[in-house]
């Protein structure tokens, strides 16, 4: 099994699996039965299963968007730019949902589409999770129960309200995203990828996988990374670590004032870039109305494009 270790998880992980709170069914998040949506161009990325696993793979619907839960079967998911408009980069995006269920297309599907139009491929990364009740009502009565931590009670000035702690083992994930990232390197010449060029992006949770893949995978040797509104803690930044973008919103619960994540980068002398935005909140993928983080998607081919990862080489 690989497990992030405790000092670094600590921060990280926690953070992501406060979308466990109350509040993602506040106003009018309900959540609403969804019919399993059709991928035909999902490729199984064949890393097993979930043990103890029963419950079958569901969909619903919340705040408009589709979202799955009780992954087993992992796949990847390619967004192509169109015939002439491709620079070579490919970028892995994976979800967020607190390990516990994605939201495919808020922070998923959309965000790929965006990307392809700028000429990058991408692909996004549907990864096994941790099981959830089977029915959608006993789900909802578990989305409900009140959540305690250890940071809660050590902490009375905390005004949160955060979830149980957090399940730290990620081997499931990690291996999916290798998995991933395999099969972009397999199939480079046919989808048109720079293999130097690959980076991962994720929100939320995935924002979490993205970092864990950054700071433990043996196998990945992703060119850049941008976590978007995950956890903010300090982590141990390996030397070659990539250049990382880095997008959260003060009004967003998991910032809390923290900067661990982007201290520890510059700190290690790694390039990074941050983005505090004033107003967002959790979850806004590519953005909400009315809101300064919406420009975040053009903050960030900015950035590739000065760091010359979205200039087509010479010839192609």
């Amino acid at each position: 099994m690989t497990y992030i270790p405790i000092n670094v998880a600590k921060a990280w992980l926690f953070a992501c699996f406060l979308i466990f709170a109350a509040p993602v069914l506040a106003q009018d998040g309900t959540i609403y039965p969804l019919k399993a949506p059709a991928e035909p161009k999902a490729i199984p990325l064949g890393t097993g299963g979930v043990d103890g696993q029963k419950a079958p793979e569901t969909w619903f619907r919340q705040w408009g968007d589709p979202m799955a839960r009780n992954i087993s079967s992992a796949t990847l998911t390619p967004f192509l730019p169109a015939p002439g408009k491709a620079n070579g980069t490919a970028v892995i995006v994976a979800p967020g949902g607190g390990f516990r269920w994605l939201s495919m297309d808020n922070e998923g599907w959309e965000v790929a589409k965006a990307l392809a139009d700028q000429g990058i491929a991408a692909f996004v990364l549907k990864y096994r999770l941790h099981p959830t009740p089977e029915s959608l009502d006993d789900f909802k009565a578990w989305m409900e129960q009140p959540r305690t931590s250890p940071a809660a009670s050590s902490n009375t000035t905390q005004s949160t309200t955060p979830p149980r702690p957090p399940q730290l083992d990620l081997s499931n994930q990690l291996e999916d995203a290798e998995a991933a990232y395999a099969l972009i390197l397999k199939r480079a010449k046919e989808w048109g990828v720079d293999t130097g060029r690959i980076g991962m992006i994720g929100f939320s949770a995935g924002a979490g996988l993205t970092m864990h893949a950054t700071l433990n995978s043996k196998t990945m040797k992703l060119a850049f990374i941008g976590p978007i509104y995950g956890g903010m803690g300090p982590v141990e930044v390996p030397k070659n670590a990539p250049p990382m973008f880095n997008v959260i919103a003060t009004d967003d619960f998991l910032f809390r004032g923290q900067f661990g994540v982007i201290d520890s980068w510059y700190k290690a002398g790694i390039p990074v870039e941050f983005h505090l935005y004033q107003n967002g909140g959790h979850g806004f993928g590519l953005g909400n109305p009315d809101r300064t983080s919406n420009r975040w998607f053009d903050a960030f081919m900015h950035w590739l494009n000065v760091n010359k990862f979205v200039t087509p080489k010479s010839g192609k």
